[in-house]
């Protein structure tokens, strides 16, 4: 199956470009996500170079961001870039968890393959993928268990169509 980041820009601005005035953008660089101002009208989230998989991941951040977050540009949180020390990785990677559960998701309703990332390879230690993985997929499991938010299900089911993929089940996160 082909992955083309313009049916991901698609599927999400049918989604929510009117109800929630966001739309899905492909950047040339860094992700961000950037408020309506003065320039633009929408709010947009730029995901990095027209990549499948950091479209999904910057929807995952868009969709836990309440409200008022979603008026801050990056959501008005804190971000430390590659090259984390240890104590810095663990904060990463513990904010980290519930957008990549989401992203998870999100690959399984696109049949895409999921792969987490530790995104720190100039930090002084080596992350823990596998011990990492395992905490992104007992939250996706709490997800599926506990129900996700309402845009989550909105965009999930989106893509389940599109996509062709059935509902998620608990043994869709087994590899």
């Amino acid at each position: 199956m082909s992955f083309c980041y313009s049916d991901l820009i698609t599927v999400f601005n049918h989604c929510f470009a009117q109800s929630h005035n966001t739309r899905l953008v492909r950047g040339e660089d860094e992700p961000i996500y950037l408020p309506a101002d003065p320039h633009c009208d929408y709010h947009r989230i730029v995901f990095a170079h027209g990549y499948f998989a950091s479209g999904l991941h910057e929807i995952a951040h868009w969709l836990i961001a309440g409200e008022a977050r979603r008026l801050q540009e990056d959501y008005g949180y804190w971000y430390c870039p590659d090259g984390r020390d240890s104590a810095q990785q663990h904060e990463f990677e513990t904010v980290e968890v519930k957008p990549q559960a989401i992203e998870w998701a999100l690959s399984l309703c696109c049949g895409f393959h999921f792969n987490v990332s530790c995104d720190n390879l100039n930090g002084t230690v080596e992350p823990d993928r596998h011990q990492f993985k395992a905490l992104v997929k007992a939250q996706a499991l709490r997800y599926v268990a506990q129900g996700f938010n309402t845009r989550t299900q909105t965009l999930m089911q989106a893509l389940q169509q599109h996509y062709g993929q059935g509902p998620l089940t608990a043994a869709s996160f087994e590899e």
